[in-house]
């Protein structure tokens, strides 16, 4: 991988009936790997994903199926994320055979209650290294999984086999930090999230995780970034400034589908009982939009040609 680069993972999209569109997700990850520049496709590896409404086939068909569409054009990082270390590990075999290129794995909060140690958390990846064969992309996301502090961070990452950390964080002291401390000291490849994309790439760090259509505006930054046009990178981060902020009382993944039906790619609603953004607030979004690149003459093209 270059640096610095998006790894993208793809929003669900569920039919009326709750299985999954994927028909939708097909063109959806073509819109993700052809228009949105992302240098790796995370296949149900966040949360935002919606994976964990599925059951354990289902969950394997969504990775099965994401990864058959990427078709080899980019690398592809299978989520794996359980609490249980051996579905865990049946997972990664199963991605492994699929052609993966890593393994994300969310650092597990304890079943039973309770934050876990550094050593549980340094067993429950070194169990997983030791049933499989390919690289780890470590994901720190607070909330679903464990909060690691920086020094548990510095010695996950470490291990032989993670090569890839993917943190949440927006505490720039804290990013700054750990892309000195991974990137910079050779441990692993280290991404933060939207908000972060610039001041991290300024910094060192290898980029940024997020879904569409937020990874079409930080394919821009990039490239803006990389052609030296520091006020167009700029004028383009802080678009994620307000957006998706102001919708997120309904959550990440109703914030992003919004936004997504507005830009011409319907996925659907987020999966009950949670609830879509509301009409008027999805015009209130609609408006924000009109003023940022998701709404400019070149991705209106681009959506148009997807939806065609």
């Amino acid at each position: 991988m270059k640096t610095p680069g998006l790894v993208v993972p793809p929003l669900t999209p569920f039919k009326d009936d709750l299985s999954v569109d994927f028909d939708v997700l097909q063109r959806e990850v073509d819109y993700i790997v052809e228009d949105c520049g992302a240098m790796m496709v995370s296949a149900a590896g966040v949360e935002t994903t919606e994976y964990h409404f599925l059951t354990f086939d289902e969950r394997c068909e969504l990775i099965r199926r994401t990864v058959e569409f990427v078709d080899g054009r980019v690398p592809s990082v299978v989520g794996v994320s359980h609490a249980n270390v051996n579905t865990a590990i049946q997972l990664c075999h199963m991605a492994q055979e699929l052609g993966a290129h890593a393994f994300q794995i969310l650092a597990p909060l304890r079943p039973f209650g309770g934050a876990p140690t550094l050593d549980d958390l340094l067993t429950y990846y070194n169990s997983i290294s030791a049933e499989t064969d390919l690289p780890i992309m470590l994901y720190l996301n607070p909330g679903p999984g464990a909060e690691v502090n920086p020094a548990w961070t510095l010695e996950l990452a470490k291990l032989d086999r993670v090569k890839y950390v993917k943190e949440s964080s927006r505490d720039l002291a804290r990013v700054s930090r750990l892309i000195e401390e991974i990137d910079h000291g050779g441990h692993a490849q280290y991404f933060t999230t939207m908000q972060m994309l610039l001041a991290s790439i300024q910094l060192g760090g290898s980029g940024a995780t997020m879904p569409p259509p937020g990874a079409y505006i930080a394919n821009a930054i990039i490239r803006a970034f990389n052609a030296g046009d520091y006020s167009e990178a700029a004028r383009l981060q802080r678009q994620f400034a307000l957006w998706p902020a102001r919708w997120m009382s309904y959550g990440l993944a109703p914030a992003l589908k919004a936004a997504m039906e507005i830009v011409g790619l319907p996925l659907g609603n987020p999966y009950p009982p949670f609830k879509p953004v509301s009409d008027t607030d999805k015009e209130a979004m609609r408006v924000y939009l009109q003023g940022t690149y998701l709404l400019e003459d070149a991705h209106k093209e681009v959506i148009r040609a997807r939806a065609a």
